[in-house]
């Protein structure tokens, strides 16, 4: 293993970053102030040679990584939300928080909780699934503001598709609301027509990624979840164990264990709530009355059990922990799909 001399913690700022620099002892050697630009950074840090680095996760911290790794440092990215000692510290601000960051780095990396950070590539095409589902969530507050100024007016529209709303909400609009709904119901319609055309380009993505066809096998899991799927995760073989993907998107439950008491809670929700959301979406397919015979719509339809509601949430979600041990399980095997061999029980 790689021995380094220097330890060094980033604070990263939107414009500016604070710097501290360690030696082996747990000297300060250096503190300074850098430009949070690739110029800037790369000039401070060439003059380093190389080292061990700690970032805090953020909006710069990919790029940032990227860019260190490239000069020669061994980069960790810290779980913001597990390093305590610095989100919780009394005496917070950019430079003590640079200090720890340098001193768990130099002590013991592990304590960072060290986060994997993606591609440039993989971060590029994930950016088209974002882009997708923020224009898909503007569209839904667009149609839930129309159906609700509609029935405050005596009105209603039909439950339909969001693609077949405006056509519908057209023919219920009262007069007197027309003045105010028909440049909404423009919106959306254009709305509709830009992600029809965000689905053609993830259509297109979804060939350069060929672990996706495999994933598409599974009824419910269609083109977008499956690429989403393969950006978010990028390296499947980072996780020792399949099942260990559950905890990875925030698919399991909180522990708060202490001698005897040990309450049930709600699920972490850590890591990418995109991909949670499109898990969750897939399992209301497989437990829904369109779905076709499986061991793992059977699995949910048992834990569903009497159906009260608490129940149902509880199986909805099970069934996308499984599922996303599934789609990892398949791609690390190469195993095609099969309902009732395949299905791994976590």
């Amino acid at each position: 293993m790689k021995k380094y001399s220097r330890f060094i913690g980033v604070d990263l700022g939107d414009r500016f970053s604070q710097v501290c620099v360690m030696d082996e002892s747990g000297a300060i050697v250096e503190e300074a102030r850098v430009g949070t630009e690739s110029v800037a950074l790369e000039k401070f840090f060439k003059k380093l040679g190389e080292g061990k680095v700690a970032l805090e996760t953020g909006t710069h911290s990919p790029w940032v990584s990227r860019l260190l790794e490239k000069l020669g440092f061994r980069v960790y990215v810290a779980n913001a939300r597990k390093v305590r000692l610095i989100s919780k510290n009394l005496r917070k601000n950019d430079r003590l928080d640079a200090q720890l960051l340098a001193r768990l780095v130099r002590f013991d990396p592990e304590l960072l909780a060290p986060i994997y950070h993606r591609g440039a590539q993989a971060q590029s095409d994930l950016a088209v699934l974002q882009a997708r589902d923020c224009l898909v969530r503007v569209r839904a507050t667009l149609i839930n503001t129309v159906r609700g100024l509609i029935k405050a007016s005596g009105g209603r529209v039909a439950a339909c598709a969001a693609e077949s709303f405006v056509k519908r909400a057209a023919a219920a609009i009262p007069e007197l609301l027309r003045p105010a709904l028909d440049g909404l119901l423009t919106t959306i319609s254009e709305l509709t027509a830009r992600i029809r055309e965000y689905d053609a380009q993830l259509a297109r993505l979804c060939e350069d990624y060929a672990e996706t066809k495999l994933m598409r096998e599974i009824p419910g899991v269609g083109p977008i979840t499956a690429l989403a799927f393969a950006l978010i995760i990028e390296d499947p073989h980072r996780f020792r164990k399949s099942r260990e993907i559950g905890a990875y998107l925030g698919l399991i439950p909180r522990r708060d264990q202490s001698g005897g008491h040990d309450p049930q809670l709600r699920i972490t929700k850590a890591g990418s709530g995109l991909m949670r959301r499109l898990l969750v979406n897939a399992a209301h397919y497989i437990l829904g009355p369109f779905a076709p015979p499986s061991a793992l719509r059977d699995w949910g339809l048992t834990k569903a059990g009497s159906g009260n509601k608490a129940a149902k949430k509880k199986a909805i979600i099970g069934v996308a922990r499984k599922l996303a041990v599934l789609l990892h399980r398949l791609w690390t095997t190469g195993e095609c799909y099969e309902p009732f061999l395949n299905v791994a029980v976590a």
